[in-house]
């Protein structure tokens, strides 16, 4: 099977600094790949290494079958890239930043003015097609930064942190024009932070940390693999809530968490629920809410990176210590 995206071993080391150690992670054609991790943990170095911006150590890199080191014009020609910062001149108009990255890519000037009325109309942008960038909102540069990545049709994009510093509204607008490129047929690798981004957006997701993958799946089979499930009880009655925290602490072991009129409680323990439903009825409590949540993404990767990221931190270290 060829991937969009694949890379085995990928090792890129700056002077002592290792910030990969070893990636390996793959995108299917047509997906959203989420590549999640803290700050340092190599993100945005392995986009650089994907985009041929930069060769690695050890380890491939291939973007749709071609190898970014010895192929690198053939990769330039698959991929788009959208940075953590709007990459357009702000001296330029949208219509004019548009038109000058399709005429550098070798269309003719009628195509090249084809593909920017396309691309404006596209991205909502056509009100503002002369106006300069420097005029735009931090969404309407975000969207032409987007668009302009999109001139040469990508097969392949790169979103490495695209909804930095925008604001809600903004944030939904490029997810819903991500949605729309895969659905188009194309591949998006995105880096983010935001844990709800990943989950709106991705297909598959893999967590790096110390530069090495830690854990790969879909959101659900993540959270499937946290111990993490919370117990969230709400008594009609707010003069229950005692009664009811007692109950839950006697029939767990754990004292629950009162967050208002809700108690919640971390369980393993799928009996718990319907045992602490029986025990509330004999008790004539009645409740509005009593329901078994799922982890959240965001306490799966603060799971993951504050455990085996650790680990993987230390083997970087030991890795640089034995290199030096």
């Amino acid at each position: 099977m060829t991937y969009a995206i694949e890379t085995e071993g990928l090792v890129k080391r700056f002077g002592k600094v290792t910030a990969l150690s070893g990636l390996d992670l793959v995108a299917r054609q047509g997906t959203v790949l989420g590549v999640l991790g803290p700050n340092g943990a190599g993100k945005t170095t392995a986009v650089r290494i994907l985009a041929s911006l930069m060769p690695p150590d050890e380890g491939t890199a291939r973007v749709c079958g071609f190898d970014v080191a010895r192929d690198p014009r053939e990769v330039r020609r698959l991929i788009g890239l959208t940075g953590q910062y709007a990459a357009i001149d702000e001296q330029l108009t949208g219509a004019q930043n548009i038109s000058m990255v399709a005429r550098l890519l070798g269309f003719k000037r009628p195509a090249a003015k084809r593909r920017t009325a396309e691309l404006l109309e596209r991205f909502g942008l056509g009100h503002a097609a002369d106006r300069k960038a420097q005029t735009y909102s931090g969404g309407m540069r975000r969207r032409l930064d987007l668009a302009v990545s999109l001139v040469g049709d990508p097969a392949v994009l790169y979103l490495d942190e695209p909804t930095t510093g925008l604001d809600p509204e903004s944030r939904h607008e490029l997810w819903d024009i991500v949605r729309g490129l895969v659905t188009n047929g194309s591949t998006v690798l995105l880096t983010t932070q935001y844990l709800e981004e990943a989950d709106r957006l991705a297909d598959d997701i893999v967590v790096i940390d110390g530069g090495a993958a830690i854990a790969t799946g879909t959101p659900e089979e993540l959270k499937a693999k946290t111990d993490r499930q919370t117990l969230e009880i709400q008594p009609a009655a707010a003069g229950d809530l005692e009664a009811t925290l007692r109950i839950v602490e006697e029939l767990s072991g754990v004292r629950p968490l009162a967050d208002g009129s809700r108690l919640r409680i971390q369980v393993n323990d799928s009996a718990l629920p319907s045992a602490v439903l029986r025990r509330l009825d004999e008790s004539g409590i009645e409740v509005t809410e009593l329901a078994l949540r799922q982890p959240s993404l965001d306490e799966v990767f603060l799971s993951l990176t504050g455990t085996q990221g650790r680990k993987n931190r230390e083997l970087a270290d030991r890795m640089e210590r034995s290199s030096s």
